[in-house]
C-alpha cells in the first residue's frame, strides 16, 4: 500500500546532505538514516541496490520503527531491519571458522559451503574477503597455531601432530618448513638447530636490528639500545643460532634501511610471517593501506569482517615484529591520536610525516 504523504519540492531532498549519502549508497551511512520512497510505500537502507527514487518522493527516517510509525513497510530486497549485510556475513564466516576449529579434521569446502547454503564458489570468495584467507589456508594457521601449543616438553612431536589435527605425521612434515620455519623438534627446543642471520645498525629513526631466517626477513626492530634490540631477537629463538656481521646479509640490511627510510620505493624481499591466524588477517590488512593513507583501529576491524574487535586488532598491531614492513604506524586511534605504535610514538610520527611529504 502507497503512504498518503503529501508530496514535498525536490529541493528539499537535494539540499538533505543524506540525499548525496543514499545517491553514493556509502556505507557510512549505514544505521544512520533510512529513506522511504511515497510512491511505493516501502522504505530502505541507504545502501539498497535498487534504482534510485526521484528526490520528490523521498523522506528520510532515523530509524526502522519512525519509517513504519508513518505508514511505510520494508523493502524485500535490502531488508532494512535485520542487520547490515556485512554483519551478517562476517557472523557467517565466524561461523564457519568455529566450525573448522573444532573440527578433528578440517571440513572440506563443499562442506562448509552446505553448512552455509551458498555456493562453493561464492563462500570461498566471501570467506577470502572477510577473513583476508582462503577456508583451506585459515584451516592450516589453526593447525598450525594448536601444533605451537601442542609442542611443549613432556608430549612427543608424534603426539603434538596428531592433537593439532594432522592426519598423518608425513602429510605435517611436508608442510612443517612453511608453517613453522624449522622442524617441529627444533621449534618445541626453542630454534635450536636454526640459523638467524641479524645485523644492527643506525637509520634516521635510531637504532634498528634486521634478522632474517631461511625463509625470509623475520624482523625489523627499532629502539635506542642495541643490546635490547638483541636481547628481543634473543627471546624470540632462545636456542637458535644467532649470526651476526655476516658479510653476505649486508645486501639485504641495507634494503631494509633504505626502505625505512622512504616506504614509499618498497621492499622487494622475502618476509617471514609467523602469527596467528587473525594476526595474519590483521597484517594482510595492513600491508594493503597505502603509504600516505591511515586508518583508525575500529576501521581496520571493520575492514577484515570483524567490526567489534578493535582491541584484538590494537593487540596483533602490538605483536607486529615486522616494524614498517607490515605498516603498523598507518593505524591511529578513534579519536585520530597517534598512540600505540610498538616504537614510540615520534617514530610513529615521523614516518607518518615522511610518507606524506612523498
Amino acid at each position: 500500500m502507497k503512504s498518503n504523504q503529501a508530496r514535498q519540492p525536490a529541493s528539499v531532498t537535494l539540499n538533505d546532505p543524506r540525499w548525496a549519502a543514499l545517491l553514493a549508497r556509502d556505507p557510512a551511512a549505514e544505521g544512520q538514516f533510512f529513506y522511504a520512497v511515497t510512491t511505493t510505500g516501502v522504505y530502505c537502507r541507504p545502501t539498497c541496490p535498487a534504482r534510485p527514487p526521484r528526490p520528490e518522493n523521498v523522506r528520510f527516517f532515523p530509524s526502522t520503527a519512525t519509517a513504519e510509525g508513518a505508514g511505510f513497510r520494508p523493502c524485500l530486497r535490502c531488508q532494512p531491519k535485520q542487520p547490515p549485510l556485512a554483519e551478517r556475513q562476517a557472523a557467517s564466516i565466524a561461523e564457519l571458522c568455529r566450525l573448522i576449529d573444532d573440527s578433528a579434521t578440517p571440513p572440506t569446502l563443499q562442506q562448509l559451503a552446505e553448512h552455509a547454503g551458498l555456493s562453493t564458489y561464492h563462500l570461498h570468495r566471501l570467506f577470502k574477503t572477510v577473513t583476508g584467507l582462503t577456508p583451506k589456508a585459515y584451516a592450516s594457521a589453526r593447525r598450525s597455531q594448536r601444533l605451537k601449543a601442542e609442542l611443549v616438553p613432556g608430549k612427543t612431536v608424534t603426539e603434538a601432530i596428531y592433537n593439532a589435527g594432522y592426519n598423518t605425521s608425513g602429510r605435517f612434515y611436508e608442510q612443517s618448513a612453511s608453517q613453522l620455519g624449522m622442524t617441529p623438534g627444533d621449534y618445541r627446543a626453542g630454534g635450536n638447530n636454526t640459523q638467524i642471520r641479524f645485523a644492527i645498525g643506525q637509520c634516521t629513526l635510531g637504532v634498528i636490528l634486521v634478522a632474517a631466517s631461511a625463509k625470509g626477513i623475520c624482523a625489523i626492530l627499532l629502539g635506542d639500545d642495541p643490546q635490547a634490540l638483541a636481547h628481543d631477537l634473543q627471546d624470540r629463538f632462545p636456542k637458535a643460532t644467532l649470526i651476526g656481521g655476516d658479510a653476505g646479509f649486508e645486501a639485504w640490511v641495507a634494503q631494509v634501511v633504505g626502505f625505512v627510510e622512504a616506504p614509499q620505493i618498497g621492499l622487494d624481499l622475502p618476509l617471514d610471517i609467523r602469527g596467528t591466524a587473525f594476526q595474519q588477517r590483521v597484517w594482510l590488512a595492513l600491508r594493503a593501506i597505502p603509504a600516505g593513507s591511515m586508518v583508525s583501529y575500529s576501521e581496520l576491524a571493520r575492514r577484515i569482517g570483524a567490526p567489534r574487535a578493535a582491541r584484538a586488532v590494537a593487540g596483533a598491531c602490538a605483536a607486529n615484529a615486522l616494524a614498517v614492513a607490515i605498516p603498523c604506524h598507518r593505524v591511529l586511534r578513534n579519536d585520530g591520536a597517534l598512540s600505540g605504535y610498538r616504537w614510540g610514538v615520534a617514530r610513529k610520527r615521523a614516518l607518518l610525516n615522511r610518507e606524506a611529504e612523498s
